[in-house]
């Protein structure tokens, strides 16, 4: 008999980011980075567990702009020019270091991955949520959902249309694009404000995730604190916190697993370490350097980097594998004797971190599923709907504004930095629902012209435009894509309200910002 569960939740989120007016864009090296370096490889092993008649459970969320990005042709034709053009580098790298051995047999690694991820992206026809719905049918992953374009809630409920907007147009999404309606969601940055459970429920929602202190400091004190999910009062959706031992193993920059020295050391790519001329082909037209994924170091813990010895680096991913489950082992023996139940641990992570930051991160995840159903019998794998049906009895209360990143309340999407959106956020949004309550039937260009301005406000509202601009890093792109989407909006609400719609000007932007074909602006009531 096991002793309490594992709950482990990847969320998958990438802005969207798509510019068909540009040849090569260099943001757009994000999704192709994912691709790459997380979405396959986590396929591949999900694929391998299956094959091995492993019984794993996990939860994930695909968020509609990530999803939209996945299912996009132009995207997709993109990603295989660009993994064309890896594994030419990667030939190239074979060739180069010859007389290298420490190096030569990394670049055969990395060749044989790039060709291996072309494989895997042609045989799922191009769109990998395809691929991730199939072990959704399996009944081994969970996918829930995200806002429409991760908009950060807390600070849109002064306009509460554009919360609903959010989660309305996301439900409706999934629907459409994974053929099931979803039961769970992860809101934007764990953003909770207690009244949006309410919005939840109306959209059929059962459950969503929250950072510890958003239970922890709920009304009243839940009495199992982050081990069982509780109710949200008058609602009845089950709100699910993390744990933060378990996260700290994984997050920690300075006791997490990846700064391990035996792993890849992420910051040292050939795109900036070799000869101008000799990687200019494959960096950006523009000549900027790149990352290529290309990376022969560990981290090594000086500056003195080290060759990357791929087998020490699985050694120490099954040794880590194996802590991991059995930190987890004492801490459900020691909680199911103190609460009397079995607990539940929950543990999110950024899906990004496991391939992408953290090289050896899918290769760890691996051993501990294989390890967690084969090795031990005190923890079992859930997922929240499993868990809920299985114990449908927790206690009812009013979690707490929250968020999760820098501070837990909201300052990393709220500094002087990024502070100035809002204003205009919300006086757009407002808007919106002036568009919307006035227009409640109409078809032909005028319904085209609203149904884009809802898109643009919900581009214009993507929290990821207000954390690059707080973290500082590709700070010109995010203000940019901001004020972009706003004035396009601005244009729209002016030209709808005057009976004077430019048709080729729409369709320009409709082919840009093309996401939600099937979206109904009416939503925004």
């Amino acid at each position: 008999m096991n002793k309490g569960y594992l709950c482990l939740v990847l969320h998958c989120h990438l802005p969207y980011v798509r510019h068909p007016e540009h040849e090569n864009f260099l943001e757009e090296d994000w999704l192709y980075e994912g691709i790459t370096e997380t979405y396959i490889p986590l396929i591949l092993l999900f694929e391998r567990l299956l094959n091995d008649g492993v019984d794993f459970r996990l939860t994930m969320s695909l968020s509609p702009t990530l999803i939209s990005m996945l299912g996009d042709r132009l995207l997709q034709d993109r990603y295989i020019k660009h993994i064309n053009r890896l594994i030419e580098l990667a030939h190239r790298e074979v060739e180069r270091t010859r007389w290298q051995p420490e190096f030569q047999h990394l670049a055969n690694m990395y060749l044989g991955r790039f060709y291996e991820c072309r494989n895997t992206f042609e045989r799922y026809h191009r769109n990998l949520a395809d691929a991730f719905k199939s072990f959704q049918d399996a009944g081994k992953l969970e996918i829930i959902t995200c806002g429409a374009t991760h908009g950060y809630l807390p600070l849109m409920e002064v306009v509460r249309p554009s919360i609903r907007a959010q989660i309305k147009v996301a439900v409706s999404h999934y629907e459409k694009a994974l053929g099931a309606k979803p039961r769970g969601i992860w809101l934007p940055e764990c953003g909770f404000v207690p009244g949006f459970d309410e919005l939840l429920k109306e959209a059929g929602l059962k459950y969503f995730f929250s950072d510890a202190h958003g239970v922890l400091h709920g009304s009243p004190r839940p009495k199992y604190g982050v081990f069982a999910p509780v109710y949200c009062k008058g609602t009845g959706v089950a709100c699910f916190g993390r744990d933060l031992e378990s996260s700290k193993q994984v997050w920690s920059s300075i006791e997490g697993y990846p700064g391990d020295y035996n792993y890849r050391e992420f910051y040292r790519d050939i795109g900036f370490d070799l000869d101008y001329e000799y990687i200019r082909p494959y960096i950006h037209p523009d000549g900027v350097r790149i990352n290529t994924g290309i990376k022969y170091y560990r981290i090594t813990g000086s500056e003195n980097k080290q060759p990357y010895n791929p087998c020490a680096a699985q050694e120490k991913a099954a040794e880590q594998a194996g802590n991991f489950m059995f930190n987890r082992q004492k801490q459900v023996e020691y909680l199911c004797d103190f609460m009397g139940k079995k607990p539940l641990i929950v543990s999110p992570y950024d899906a990004e971190l496991f391939g992408h930051w953290w090289y050896e991160g899918v290769m760890w995840l691996e051993f501990l599923l294989r390890k967690v159903v084969f090795d031990q019998d005190q923890i079992r794998l859930v997922t929240p709907s499993e868990y809920l049906a299985e114990n449908p009895r927790n206690q009812v209360i009013t979690p707490s504004l929250s968020s999760w990143g820098w501070k837990g309340y909201s300052e990393m999407w709220l500094q002087g930095a990024n502070d100035w959106i809002y204003r205009h956020l919300h006086a757009a949004s407002e808007r919106m629902t002036e568009l919307a309550k006035s227009y409640p039937e109409t078809g032909g260009l005028v319904k085209r012209a609203l149904n884009q301005a809802l898109r643009e406000l919900l581009l214009a509202q993507s929290s990821d435009w207000a954390f690059i601009m707080g973290t500082g890093t590709h700070t010109s792109y995010a203000v940019k894509r901001t004020k972009d989407h706003l004035l396009r909006f601005a244009r729209l609400y002016e030209d709808i309200k005057a009976g004077a719609i430019d048709e080729g000007w729409l369709s320009d932007i409709e082919y840009k910002d093309n996401l939600f074909p099937e979206i109904d602006y009416r939503v925004h009531q």
